[in-house]
């Protein structure tokens, strides 16, 4: 089991190198087949809700209850807004996971397999990961900057300056960064003196106060300043802007889009009955060509099929790379400022003693030798090709292991977990103490336009400078709801190329198409009954998918609602045997009564948690027939997924409302060692 404490082997980690050979299945939680079930079993110094002893089989946390009815925290040192966090960008995240026999390199299981599936949505979720961790960290980063060059604050920026003119006169700045990079390492309390927080929205050019784009300071650490009910939500609902704002762009070149060179509009115009091509996007690049007087794309223009297979090919490697550098860079956040249950101290002390004899060799280590090393170096890497190769190819022969040698996560950031890992343990955590995480919250109604509390941790400065070297007043006036923000632009050819214009026309014929559409998908609908009834599988798969506006959708979290073959019951889940196992039932009773202690069900089917092998959320609806029920009857689709056991079972359950809930739950319960897919 997993200790608080540092020792040796932790700050100077043994790299893990997994061996293809060693194969091990564990059954059970218990087993603790990885650091992160180790954590999860661990007795906290500092206990939540969820980690308090209890003698039901599963207590309630607060499923389907207001967040002002939650335990706060569920987790010791952790607030639940971090916790909820966590598991909204967790879901997004997980699609597919399979088990892996052998033990997961660094210690720690869910890893990203080199396999991996590709798919839009999941590349779609990888740009949005890379926005809110490296993206908004190094706006963070830029902003520091600007505040330190700007001299507002005149105490902090002398102090560097004095310090940094000094280093160089006496020749020890690289000495002095160092030791400064030691500090800000294994001390924390020194980041916020050097580096004092400020919220990224209200820092513009120059260092001075600036409105938000948002118009109002409703959250602290998103680039807009946008409102949020939740602590994260609207940094993620930016990443999810800046996706569709790079496709619109995208599309917006592709079909040819130049407002400022079009003629003025009129009422009695073609553009006026149509709506813009954005907008829609069917053929629209194609039929750009066409009006250009070029000839019909597919039949002659012969690098199409090529260029298309290229780009699509080379799409999973590019989504594995973008993975890997978001995973680091989370890795590296989470070694400098771990969350619990992982230890305090351990990683960074590790860092720090990386560092120190760096720090001492700088001493003796003159620039000219830095200069010569360098320049050797590029020589060596551009002729060198003759020997390089024969020695990687040693290599390969006598260390067939030597890459993951050389990987982070094996060596320097061993044990240090991704938000992944971070998350699939907390969910451990509930699951070994039998008080399952209540999901995140959700809210219907818009947030408040209102400027969010701002205390001396979310803005501040160091001694006795003035934050931003800005008044109260003006501050107040900038954090101040202005509805007209939002809407300002940089330029005339920015708001005619951003805005998309359609006449009366085009909004009519989009609101006949949407009339038509949703009346053809609820035909649908019930035609799929009719089919279903005649043993149809696929109508089967589709029942429920969309579900009534008045349906009761609460459920979990011992059992959830969904569909197995078409037929409408329960899943629920039993921890009295000593290995959990999941079942499927119909009998209705199950939501006026419940499952906990009853012997008078009679499942479809069950099987043992520990058999399972393989999980995968799968679509209610195809992705074309989703967006269609979305965009015309504005409703939710319930999905489902897909079980697989060791013995090469499958069960496929749908119209799921709580699927990522029951998903999160099977993941953590068992002994599984899982790898993303």
């Amino acid at each position: 089991m997993a200790t608080g404490g540092a020792v040796y082997k932790d700050l100077l980690p043994i790299p893990h190198v997994t061996d293809p050979e060693d194969e091990k299945k564990h059954v059970t939680m218990m087993d603790a087949p990885t650091e992160s079930h180790a954590l999860a079993m661990q007795e906290p110094e500092v206990k939540g809700a969820a980690q308090i002893e209890h003698d039901a089989e599963v207590v309630n946390l607060g499923w389907n209850e207001p967040k002002e009815q939650v335990s706060n925290p569920l987790v010791g040192g952790l607030s639940n807004d971090d916790l909820w966090m966590l598991v909204r960008r967790f879901n997004k995240q997980m699609y597919h996971v399979k088990e892996i026999p052998h033990p997961p390199p660094g210690g720690l299981d869910l890893n990203i397999a080199d396999e991996e599936e590709f798919s839009p949505d999941k590349l779609r979720a990888n740009i949005e990961r890379l926005y809110m961790t490296i993206g908004i960290g190094m706006m963070g980063f830029f902003k520091q900057i600007i505040r330190l060059r700007s001299w507002r604050e005149t105490r902090r920026t002398a102090g560097f300056c004095a310090g940094y003119f000094v280093a160089w006169a006496l020749d020890l700045l690289v000495p002095t960064f160092m030791l400064t990079l030691i500090a800000l390492i294994a001390y924390p309390p020194c980041r916020s003196v050097l580096f004092p927080p400020a919220p990224l929205a209200l820092v513009g050019k120059g260092g001075a106060v600036q409105k938000p784009k948002a118009g109002v300071l409703g959250s602290h650490d998103s680039a807009t300043g946008a409102p949020e009910n939740h602590k994260g939500e609207a940094v993620e609902q930016e990443a999810s802007n800046f996706v569709n704002g790079i496709a619109s762009v995208a599309l917006s070149s592709a079909t040819g889009k130049h407002p400022q060179g079009e003629p003025p509009s009129t009422d009695g115009e073609p553009s006026g009955a149509v709506p813009d091509p954005t907008s829609i996007a069917v053929a629209a690049a194609d039929a750009k060509d066409v009006a250009a007087g070029g000839s019909p794309t597919a039949h002659h223009d012969k690098t199409k099929v090529p260029m298309e297979t290229a780009m699509w090919t080379k799409m999973r490697p590019i989504m594995h790379s973008l993975a890997d550098v978001t995973d680091g860079w989370e890795r590296f956040a989470n070694a400098l400022s771990p969350m619990a249950p992982f230890p305090k101290d351990r990683y960074r002390l590790r860092f720090a003693a990386v560092i120190a004899p760096l720090f001492f060799a700088s001493f003796f280590i003159s620039s000219y030798m830095v200069t010569k090393g360098m320049t050797f170096g590029i020589g060596f890497g551009f002729f060198g090709d003759p020997i390089i190769s024969r020695g990687i190819d040693f290599l390969n022969r006598k260390v067939p292991n030597w890459q993951k040698l050389l990987e982070l996560r094996n060596t320097l950031l061993k044990g240090v977990p991704t938000n992944a890992q971070l998350t699939i343990t907390l969910l451990r955590l509930g699951e070994a103490n039998k008080a399952p995480l209540p999901p995140p919250p959700h809210i219907a109604s818009p947030p408040p336009e209102i400027p969010a509390e701002v205390s001396e941790n979310e803005l501040r400065a160091t001694g006795a400078d003035w934050p931003l070297n800005a008044t109260q007043e003006e501050l107040d006036e900038a954090m101040a709801h202005d509805p007209t923000t939002a809407h300002e632009t940089s330029g005339a050819d920015i708001d005619a190329a951003k805005n998309a214009k359609h006449g009366r026309k085009g909004a009519k014929i989009l609101g006949f198409f949407k009339g038509t559409i949703r009346g053809g998908v609820e035909t649908a609908i019930g035609t799929d009954r009719l089919k279903a009834k005649a043993g149809s599988e696929h109508a089967k798969n589709r029942l429920g998918a969309v579900p009534k506006p008045s349906e009761d959708l609460t459920s979990g979290p011992t059992e959830f609602k969904a569909r197995y073959q078409g037929k409408k019951g329960h899943l629920y889940i039993t921890t009295k045997a000593t290995i959990p196992c999941v079942a499927f039932s119909t009998d209705s009773t199950i939501e006026k009564i419940g499952t906990l202690e009853r012997e008078d069900l009679h499942p479809l089917w069950s099987l043992p948690i520990g058999d399972v092998s393989e999980i995968k959320k799968v679509g209610g609806y195809g992705w074309k027939a989703k967006l269609v029920v979305g965009w015309a009857m504005g409703r939710e689709v319930a999905d489902g997924m897909e079980i697989w056991t060791r013995t090469g079972e499958r069960w496929r359950l749908t119209a799921m409302p709580l699927r990522d809930e029951l998903f999160n739950r099977l993941i953590a319960m068992g002994g599984q060692k899982w790898e993303c897919w």
